[in-house]
Protein backbone atom coordinates (compact mmCIF):
# COMPACT_ATOMS: atom_id res chain seq x y z
CA UNK A 1 0.00 0.00 0.00
CA UNK A 2 1.37 3.53 -1.10
CA UNK A 3 0.77 6.72 1.37
CA UNK A 4 0.41 9.73 -0.07
CA UNK A 5 1.17 13.19 2.34
CA UNK A 6 -2.30 13.04 3.07
CA UNK A 7 -2.33 10.26 4.43
CA UNK A 8 0.88 10.76 6.79
CA UNK A 9 -0.67 13.65 8.24
CA UNK A 10 -3.60 11.74 9.40
CA UNK A 11 -1.37 8.76 10.56
CA UNK A 12 0.30 9.86 13.52
CA UNK A 13 2.29 6.63 13.63
CA UNK A 14 3.21 6.54 10.15
CA UNK A 15 3.76 10.19 10.62
CA UNK A 16 6.61 10.09 13.04
CA UNK A 17 7.73 6.80 11.59
CA UNK A 18 8.98 8.63 8.49
CA UNK A 19 10.25 11.75 10.33
CA UNK A 20 12.46 9.78 12.10
CA UNK A 21 13.82 7.91 8.71
CA UNK A 22 14.21 11.59 7.46
CA UNK A 23 16.07 12.77 9.47
CA UNK A 24 18.71 9.44 9.64
CA UNK A 25 18.57 10.05 5.37
CA UNK A 26 19.11 13.77 5.53
CA UNK A 27 21.53 14.00 8.56
CA UNK A 28 23.76 11.56 7.09
CA UNK A 29 24.07 13.58 4.02
CA UNK A 30 24.46 16.70 5.67
CA UNK A 31 27.46 15.82 7.32
CA UNK A 32 29.28 13.56 4.56
CA UNK A 33 28.74 16.45 2.50
CA UNK A 34 30.37 19.05 4.54
CA UNK A 35 33.29 17.01 5.48
CA UNK A 36 33.76 16.66 1.98
CA UNK A 37 33.42 20.41 1.12
CA UNK A 38 36.31 20.75 3.99
CA UNK A 39 38.78 18.88 1.19
CA UNK A 40 37.94 21.74 -1.95
CA UNK A 41 41.45 22.99 -2.44
CA UNK A 42 43.15 20.30 -0.66
CA UNK A 43 42.63 17.07 -2.97
CA UNK A 44 45.26 15.29 -4.73
CA UNK A 45 44.96 17.24 -8.02
CA UNK A 46 42.88 19.85 -9.58
CA UNK A 47 40.37 17.53 -11.38
CA UNK A 48 39.57 15.80 -8.45
CA UNK A 49 38.67 18.71 -6.66
CA UNK A 50 36.39 19.52 -9.38
CA UNK A 51 35.08 15.92 -8.85
CA UNK A 52 34.77 15.66 -5.05
CA UNK A 53 33.20 19.06 -4.67
CA UNK A 54 30.42 18.17 -7.22
CA UNK A 55 30.14 15.29 -5.31
CA UNK A 56 29.54 17.06 -2.47
CA UNK A 57 27.36 19.62 -3.83
CA UNK A 58 25.17 16.87 -5.18
CA UNK A 59 24.42 15.16 -1.44
CA UNK A 60 23.69 18.05 0.12
CA UNK A 61 21.32 18.80 -2.37
CA UNK A 62 19.76 15.53 -1.51
CA UNK A 63 19.95 16.56 2.54
CA UNK A 64 17.84 19.55 0.97
CA UNK A 65 15.22 17.29 -0.12
CA UNK A 66 15.19 14.92 3.01
CA UNK A 67 14.96 18.37 4.96
CA UNK A 68 11.78 19.48 2.75
CA UNK A 69 9.94 16.17 2.78
CA UNK A 70 10.46 16.54 6.76
CA UNK A 71 8.99 20.00 6.46
CA UNK A 72 6.12 18.66 4.15
CA UNK A 73 5.59 16.34 7.28
CA UNK A 74 5.25 19.27 9.65
CA UNK A 75 9.12 18.46 11.32
CA UNK A 76 9.94 22.64 10.82
CA UNK A 77 11.24 25.14 8.70
CA UNK A 78 14.06 23.24 6.36
CA UNK A 79 17.18 25.59 7.12
CA UNK A 80 16.44 25.46 11.04
CA UNK A 81 16.39 21.51 10.36
CA UNK A 82 19.50 21.69 9.13
CA UNK A 83 21.45 24.58 10.85
CA UNK A 84 19.72 25.09 14.05
CA UNK A 85 19.37 21.96 15.83
CA UNK A 86 21.92 20.85 18.41
CA UNK A 87 23.99 17.53 18.40
CA UNK A 88 21.67 15.48 20.50
CA UNK A 89 19.22 16.37 17.97
CA UNK A 90 21.17 14.93 15.27
CA UNK A 91 20.48 11.25 13.57
CA UNK A 92 23.63 10.90 11.64
CA UNK A 93 25.94 8.20 11.95
CA UNK A 94 28.76 8.52 13.71
CA UNK A 95 31.53 7.57 11.15
CA UNK A 96 30.11 10.13 9.38
CA UNK A 97 30.72 12.85 11.81
CA UNK A 98 34.51 12.32 12.41
CA UNK A 99 37.46 14.86 11.09
CA UNK A 100 39.08 14.55 8.11
CA UNK A 101 42.30 14.07 9.95
CA UNK A 102 44.47 16.51 11.99
CA UNK A 103 43.62 20.30 11.68
CA UNK A 104 41.22 22.44 10.38
CA UNK A 105 40.33 23.56 7.22
CA UNK A 106 41.96 27.23 7.96
CA UNK A 107 44.92 25.85 10.35
CA UNK A 108 47.50 23.05 9.52
CA UNK A 109 45.04 20.85 7.54
CA UNK A 110 46.62 17.37 7.31
CA UNK A 111 43.79 15.72 6.10
CA UNK A 112 43.68 11.91 5.22
CA UNK A 113 42.81 10.91 1.58
CA UNK A 114 42.98 7.53 2.34
CA UNK A 115 39.93 7.97 5.22
CA UNK A 116 38.37 10.16 2.52
CA UNK A 117 38.25 7.43 -0.23
CA UNK A 118 37.38 4.70 1.94
CA UNK A 119 34.64 6.36 4.12
CA UNK A 120 32.97 7.86 1.03
CA UNK A 121 32.91 4.63 -1.05
CA UNK A 122 31.43 2.85 1.68
CA UNK A 123 28.65 5.38 2.45
CA UNK A 124 28.00 5.50 -1.36
CA UNK A 125 27.67 2.07 -1.65
CA UNK A 126 25.47 1.89 1.46
CA UNK A 127 23.34 4.86 0.54
CA UNK A 128 22.84 3.05 -2.82
CA UNK A 129 21.29 0.10 -1.02
CA UNK A 130 19.40 2.14 1.20
CA UNK A 131 18.02 4.17 -1.57
CA UNK A 132 17.01 1.35 -3.86
CA UNK A 133 14.88 -0.24 -0.95
CA UNK A 134 13.53 3.28 -0.69
CA UNK A 135 12.42 3.37 -3.85
CA UNK A 136 9.55 0.38 -3.26
CA UNK A 137 8.91 3.00 0.36
CA UNK A 138 5.42 2.49 1.23
CA UNK A 139 5.66 6.84 1.76
CA UNK A 140 5.47 7.97 -1.59
CA UNK A 141 6.70 11.00 -1.28
CA UNK A 142 9.85 9.62 0.03
CA UNK A 143 9.71 6.85 -2.59
CA UNK A 144 10.30 9.94 -5.52
CA UNK A 145 12.88 11.49 -3.82
CA UNK A 146 14.71 8.21 -4.15
CA UNK A 147 14.37 8.17 -7.80
CA UNK A 148 15.87 11.36 -8.12
CA UNK A 149 18.78 10.68 -5.82
CA UNK A 150 19.59 7.26 -7.61
CA UNK A 151 20.46 8.92 -10.87
CA UNK A 152 23.17 11.20 -9.29
CA UNK A 153 24.27 7.96 -6.56
CA UNK A 154 25.71 6.16 -9.71
CA UNK A 155 28.32 8.46 -10.33
CA UNK A 156 29.46 9.00 -6.61
CA UNK A 157 29.88 5.27 -6.44
CA UNK A 158 31.89 4.95 -9.45
CA UNK A 159 33.84 7.90 -8.44
CA UNK A 160 35.08 6.33 -5.25
CA UNK A 161 35.24 2.68 -6.24
CA UNK A 162 37.91 3.69 -8.90
CA UNK A 163 39.89 5.42 -6.32
CA UNK A 164 39.34 2.61 -3.98
CA UNK A 165 40.36 0.09 -6.46
CA UNK A 166 43.14 2.03 -7.47
CA UNK A 167 44.50 2.68 -4.57
CA UNK A 168 44.52 -0.77 -2.94
CA UNK A 169 45.36 -2.42 -6.05
CA UNK A 170 49.17 0.03 -6.17
CA UNK A 171 49.95 -1.79 -3.49
CA UNK A 172 53.16 -0.38 -1.30
CA UNK A 173 52.46 2.54 1.19
CA UNK A 174 49.24 2.95 -0.76
CA UNK A 175 47.88 0.08 0.24
CA UNK A 176 49.25 0.04 3.80
CA UNK A 177 47.53 3.43 4.09
CA UNK A 178 44.21 2.22 2.60
CA UNK A 179 43.82 -0.55 5.17
CA UNK A 180 44.47 1.40 7.81
CA UNK A 181 41.85 3.38 6.92
CA UNK A 182 39.72 0.52 5.92
CA UNK A 183 40.11 -0.28 10.08
CA UNK A 184 39.11 2.87 10.88
CA UNK A 185 35.78 2.66 9.06
CA UNK A 186 35.26 -0.65 10.19
CA UNK A 187 35.08 0.31 13.85
CA UNK A 188 31.90 2.75 12.81
CA UNK A 189 30.87 1.11 9.90
CA UNK A 190 27.80 -0.75 12.02
CA UNK A 191 26.38 3.04 12.74
CA UNK A 192 25.37 3.37 8.85
CA UNK A 193 22.89 0.75 8.63
CA UNK A 194 21.35 1.00 12.14
CA UNK A 195 18.31 2.66 11.92
CA UNK A 196 17.82 3.12 16.00
CA UNK A 197 15.85 2.66 18.51
CA UNK A 198 13.02 2.73 16.01
CA UNK A 199 13.78 0.61 13.92
CA UNK A 200 10.70 -1.69 14.15
CA UNK A 201 8.33 1.06 13.01
CA UNK A 202 10.19 1.43 10.07
CA UNK A 203 9.80 -2.20 9.00
CA UNK A 204 6.12 -2.18 10.10
CA UNK A 205 5.29 1.04 8.15
CA UNK A 206 7.25 -0.77 5.21
CA UNK A 207 9.00 2.50 5.03
CA UNK A 208 12.27 0.64 4.19
CA UNK A 209 14.12 -2.73 4.80
CA UNK A 210 15.44 -3.92 8.14
CA UNK A 211 18.83 -3.60 8.75
CA UNK A 212 20.13 -6.83 8.57
CA UNK A 213 18.54 -6.99 5.23
CA UNK A 214 20.67 -3.77 3.93
CA UNK A 215 23.41 -4.42 5.65
CA UNK A 216 23.69 -8.01 4.09
CA UNK A 217 23.05 -6.40 0.79
CA UNK A 218 25.92 -4.12 1.28
CA UNK A 219 28.28 -7.20 1.66
CA UNK A 220 26.90 -9.17 -1.20
CA UNK A 221 27.89 -5.74 -3.57
CA UNK A 222 31.42 -4.89 -1.47
CA UNK A 223 32.06 -9.20 -1.47
CA UNK A 224 33.52 -8.96 -5.26
CA UNK A 225 35.20 -6.19 -4.58
CA UNK A 226 36.83 -6.86 -1.99
CA UNK A 227 37.80 -10.47 -3.39
CA UNK A 228 39.13 -9.11 -6.86
CA UNK A 229 41.80 -6.59 -4.67
CA UNK A 230 42.58 -9.75 -2.07
CA UNK A 231 41.27 -8.34 0.84
CA UNK A 232 39.39 -9.63 3.85
CA UNK A 233 36.04 -8.23 4.78
CA UNK A 234 35.50 -8.56 8.72
CA UNK A 235 32.75 -11.01 9.64
CA UNK A 236 31.34 -8.04 12.28
CA UNK A 237 31.07 -4.37 11.68
CA UNK A 238 31.65 -2.00 14.83
CA UNK A 239 29.90 1.13 16.53
CA UNK A 240 32.48 1.83 18.73
CA UNK A 241 31.90 5.39 19.74
CA UNK A 242 28.22 4.94 19.79
CA UNK A 243 24.50 4.85 17.92
CA UNK A 244 24.18 8.39 16.05
CA UNK A 245 20.48 7.05 15.44
CA UNK A 246 19.88 7.60 19.37
CA UNK A 247 21.34 10.93 19.38
CA UNK A 248 25.14 9.50 20.77
CA UNK A 249 27.81 11.43 19.16
CA UNK A 250 31.17 12.88 19.81
CA UNK A 251 32.50 16.38 19.59
CA UNK A 252 33.78 16.49 16.07
CA UNK A 253 29.56 16.90 15.33
CA UNK A 254 29.39 20.27 17.90
CA UNK A 255 32.58 21.38 16.13
CA UNK A 256 31.38 20.62 12.65
CA UNK A 257 28.21 22.20 13.60
CA UNK A 258 29.35 25.26 15.07
CA UNK A 259 31.39 26.08 11.53
CA UNK A 260 27.85 25.39 9.79
CA UNK A 261 25.86 27.14 11.55
CA UNK A 262 27.94 30.09 12.10
CA UNK A 263 25.96 32.24 9.13
CA UNK A 264 22.13 31.16 10.17
CA UNK A 265 22.86 31.67 13.50
CA UNK A 266 23.84 35.43 12.90
CA UNK A 267 21.21 36.09 10.85
CA UNK A 268 18.32 33.22 10.66
CA UNK A 269 15.69 35.50 8.88
CA UNK A 270 18.45 36.04 6.17
CA UNK A 271 17.09 35.31 2.50
CA UNK A 272 19.73 32.69 0.23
Amino acid sequence: MKYELEDALKNEALRDAAVELLFQLADDDFMIAYRGSEWLGLAPHIEEDVAFSSISQDTMGHAAMFYQLLSDLGAGDPDELAHARQSAERKNAILLEKVNGPGTYLTEPHYDWALAVVRNYFYAQAKKVKIESLKNSSYQPLAEAAVKVNMELYYHLLHWKTWFSQLVSAGGEARARMEEAMAKVFDELEGLFSMGDRAEEFTEHHLIDSEETLRTRWMQMMSPVFESLALKMPEQFGMKSGNGRNGEHTADLQAALDTLGEVYSFDPAASW
